[in-house]
């Protein structure tokens, strides 16, 4: 099994207010990636567990938002492993712009 493919994304919103906001996010960048399509999203408190699709392979993982920072962690299958770091810097610019103070 391949090792998950993790992304840390700081903040200083506070859980909360980084909460709310992650709420619709996964759907909307799902709604900007043609490729990509959510399957399953659900929030378990501060955790958010979520399946997607892309190019016919299924990725599932989990969000963890903490005071400071949100944790994604996310198990590719061996197709989209190969868009790994791709996909890591896409998650990196998508959460930042999220989690940008306004």
């Amino acid at each position: 099994m391949a090792a998950p493919l993790i992304v840390s994304i700081p903040h200083s919103l506070g859980r909360e207010e980084a909460t709310r906001r992650l709420k619709n996010g996964l759907t909307r960048a799902a709604a900007s990636v043609p490729v990509l399509a959510v399957d399953e999203e659900r929030w378990e408190d501060n955790r958010m567990i979520f399946r997607v699709r892309a190019l016919g392979q299924v990725a599932s993982g989990h969000l963890d938002v903490a005071d400071d920072h949100v944790r994604l962690e996310v198990t590719l299958p061996w197709l989209l492993q190969r868009f790994a770091e791709v996909a890591q810097a896409a998650i990196k610019k998508r959460g930042n712009l999220l989690l940008t103070k306004r």
